[in-house]
């Protein structure tokens, strides 16, 4: 009988009471913790795939990652589209697939142009680059945006453009009273840098995938309007906010005058993010991406990828979304409770969840899900590994994506409450 039919106090009863983790099976979780430790919620997009062997190097381990939506790989028809590509030379605008990727793009957003740049960060830069023109410009921006925490501060860095924050709320929003309070008033006063843009990021990444609502962008908008200001959309999982509304795109992109939209998380796509723009705002872009390094020759080789991205995989990132909820449900109902998760707030595909034992860090816990312990193989069926990471303020982030079936989610719930049966016997027998 599956593990998954219980509660987490019956499976606890039902496991064999004399399986503990061993002295070696600690020694493996409390190293993995201290590696965990170190991931902190700016460091999740390390690559390193942390892997623990299973009791006696046992090799019916099945992997289920996730650590980010970053990690997915293309399938057959993504990589035959990619071996088949028409190409040319893009820095002279004479790549095909570029430009039909491009067009596809611009088209989607309901922008009049879009530009291939190889990563969200060049992208979101080239943004701030070409929407502040002048060094010492500034922008205003979430203060748990991408862009203000993951981005090396690039934009002061490279662009000499200065950031002002406003508070991020827990739904990904900010207040519009407090931005309008940070809209410097009397340029050319030499004091104060000038206002040029207001960046928002959707889905909000660090609030767990959050979904801006459309009256907000519209009344972002409309204060942007009233101040001569651009709105510039960091949207790397846009797509993911449009499937969880029921609405195409360019909906949600009525309300900014940019986007930058990533093809390599959800989408499936090796490599790649679109800006889209204005085509004048497109034209300034070009000349910042070459600058910045990003003018790639035979490109079409990578858009290839990012038009099957487009085209065919933005459906299936519901599915997605069904199984974070599933797998946060499973948590809720795990008895006792050890977790606290916020289900209105599990909208789209990333998951931030709490723990709300003392004695189990998450560090501890995402050590615990990365290795294969004790019986586990015996009770379970065969070992299981879940890579996740700890996440700020006592929780963890998980993130779902293509390469995740229903299956391998019901593989991560059963893992999760195996771990919770085997902390709370060890926890009773320290008792």
């Amino acid at each position: 009988m599956s593990l998954r039919t219980f509660s987490c106090r019956v499976l606890f009863k039902l496991l064999n009471p004399g399986v503990v983790a061993s002295s070696k099976s600690r020694s493996a979780r409390d190293a993995a913790a201290v590696v965990l430790a170190r991931s902190s919620a700016r460091g999740y997009y390390n690559t390193g795939k942390p892997r623990y062997p299973g009791p006696d190097g046992a090799a019916q381990v099945r992997v289920v990652d996730l650590r980010s939506d970053t990690v997915t790989k293309p399938g057959p028809a993504m990589r035959r589209a990619m071996a088949e590509a028409e190409v040319g030379d893009d820095v002279m605008g004479e790549d095909p697939t570029v430009n039909g990727l491009q067009k596809i793009a611009a088209d989607m957003f309901r922008m009049e142009a879009a530009l291939f740049v190889p990563t969200g960060t060049m992208s979101n830069l080239i943004a701030v680059m070409v929407h502040c023109r002048e060094r010492g410009d500034e922008m205003i921006v979430g203060d748990l945006s991408h862009i203000h925490v993951y981005e090396q501060g690039g934009s002061a860095q490279l662009a000499g453009v200065h950031a002002t924050t406003v508070t991020t709320l827990p739904d990904g929003s900010f207040d519009l009273k407090q931005l309008e309070s940070k809209i410097r008033h009397g340029y050319p006063d030499p004091h104060f840098p000038r206002t040029r843009l207001i960046c928002v990021e959707n889905t909000q990444n660090i609030q767990g995938g959050r979904v801006l609502p459309l009256s907000f962008l519209q009344e972002v908008r409309a204060c942007a309007d009233r101040y001569g200001l651009s709105v510039h959309m960091d949207g790397a999982r846009v797509m993911n906010a449009a499937v969880a509304l029921g609405v195409p795109p360019s909906t949600i992109l009525q309300h900014t005058h940019t986007v930058s939209v990533c093809l390599s998380k959800g989408l499936g796509a090796p490599v790649g993010t679109m800006l889209a723009g204005p085509k004048d705002f497109i034209s300034r872009a070009v000349r910042c991406r070459k600058a910045l390094g990003g003018g790639m020759r035979q490109a079409g080789i990578l858009a290839a990828a990012g038009k099957l991205s487009l085209l065919e995989m933005v459906g299936r990132l519901e599915e997605d979304h069904r199984n974070a909820k599933a797998f946060a449900q499973a948590l809720l109902n795990c008895d006792p409770h050890l977790f606290a998760v916020d289900m209105a707030g599990v909208e789209t595909n990333i998951l931030r969840f709490y723990l709300q034992e003392p004695g189990l860090s998450p560090s501890e816990f995402c050590a615990r899900m990365a290795e294969v312990g004790e019986g586990e193989e015996e009770a379970l069926g065969q070992g299981i590994q879940v890579l996740m990471f700890p996440h700020f303020g006592n929780s963890v982030r998980a993130v779902w994506h293509l390469g995740i079936s229903p299956e391998d989610t019901q593989l991560a719930i059963q893992k999760m409450q195996f771990v919770v049966f085997q902390f709370l016997k060890e926890k009773a027998r320290a008792h």
